[in-house]
């Protein structure tokens, strides 16, 4: 008899314009003393000005330097403002990295040890949080519904997730307005990110029933919109369509967890500076070939649920999606040696390589890196 279980503490609130009610959000559960985590962009666009200005008081600090891959000493300096700021809530304001970096700062906030601790396992994560209300600008990573926070390490050239009910917000404010500047490549980048968190969620070996029927909905919503909106950002309808389907796969992929192809983008992002989403979107397809080939059923029962024969199918029109959007699609220029093809095989052995449907050895990925290595 099959065993799961679900469980979603994050209160989601849904809807174009809804940033406006923020004050009202806070004030819902007594917070008196926010930080905003935000990008250095929102400053500049005069967005943080305004968000500081309505919120009537309630905003009282700003930590504004987080990079597109947060590193731990971000992370850090993150965490001394809002402890400065005698912060009593966190509003984190971005796209994935921004909503990664509040995360985990909300949490290491309250303890003593620095964020590098914490991500190479020296200390268990802590329980105790300041509450926090996420608020995505980009329709990609579902960051603001996970318990999932992604940090990296530059210095000791790790780049790692890190998992945690504490890293869970109290609130998801998401509104699809604020995607509505995200330039073309980006928009296509984590595009490809909700796919695939919606496709390696369904073939994920901890699949469940829930998470499955929320992994059909984003993934049909993407392969319906993601073209549309990539070819007129000012595609609203399009854009509402998109953010659906990041919270939507971000659901559906919080328990299962994610795969191979994000296995892979870890090492793909640190060695060669691919961005996250295009990362993951370079391997999809041709895992998705991987698993058909080594007995993944479940693949074609996707694929007849989003409208295609089989598998293969569904692969090919990841590709043409990939092609059509201007996606990369290959490594040819990058003139990977074979130093570089084994660096990139070693540091995409990683522990979401075990939740994917079939065994990846370390053949199969210098075989798809020296695939990968020829093609555009």
């Amino acid at each position: 008899m099959e065993t799961w279980n679900y469980a979603q503490p994050v209160r989601i609130v849904f809807g174009a314009g809804k940033v406006k009610s923020l004050p009202d959000e806070i004030k819902k559960f007594g917070g008196r003393r926010g930080v905003l985590v935000t990008s250095p962009s929102f400053v500049k666009r005069g967005v943080v000005q305004q968000l500081v200005s309505d919120s009537g008081g309630l905003l009282v600090d700003v930590y504004s330097s987080v990079s597109p891959n947060p590193d731990v000493r971000e992370c850090d300096a993150c965490c001394e403002v809002m402890r400065r700021a005698q912060a009593d809530f966190v509003v984190a304001m971005g796209g994935g990295s921004v909503l990664d970096c509040a995360k985990a700062a909300a949490v290491f906030a309250l303890a003593e040890a620095p964020a590098s601790a914490y991500l190479n396992g020296s200390l268990p994560i802590p329980a105790r949080h300041l509450p926090l209300i996420a608020v995505p600008t980009t329709a990609g990573t579902g960051s603001e519904i996970t318990c999932v926070s992604v940090l990296s390490d530059h210095e000791r050239g790790i780049k790692a997730p890190l998992s945690a009910d504490s890293f869970y917000p109290t609130l998801a404010l998401v509104d699809s307005q604020l995607t509505l500047s995200v330039p073309r490549h980006l928009t296509a980048c984590t595009g490809f990110d909700v796919l695939c968190h919606a496709t390696e969620a369904y073939w994920s070996r901890w699949h469940q029933p829930i998470c499955d029927a929320l992994a059909v909905h984003a993934a049909r919503l993407v392969l319906a919109n993601l073209q549309a909106v990539v070819n007129d950002g000012s595609n609203a309808v399009a854009r509402d369509h998109m953010a659906e389907a990041s919270v939507i796969a971000g659901l559906a992929f919080t328990q299962p967890k994610t795969t191979s192809a994000h296995a892979c983008s870890y090492a793909l992002t640190r060695l060669l500076d691919i961005p996250h989403g295009e990362a993951c979107a370079l391997t999809i397809d041709h895992f998705m070939r991987i698993n058909l080939e080594h007995g993944c059923e479940r693949i074609d029962t996707f694929a007849r649920l989003l409208g295609y024969a089989d598998g293969y199918a569904l692969a090919d029109a990841y590709t043409a999606l990939k092609r059509a959007t201007g996606v990369r699609c290959g490594l040819t220029s990058y003139h990977l040696d074979e130093e570089q093809i084994e660096a990139l095989v070693k540091a995409s052995q990683h522990p979401n390589l075990k939740n994917n449907p079939v065994e990846i050895t370390p053949d199969m990925l210098h075989a798809l890196y020296e695939r990968l290595s020829r093609e555009d």
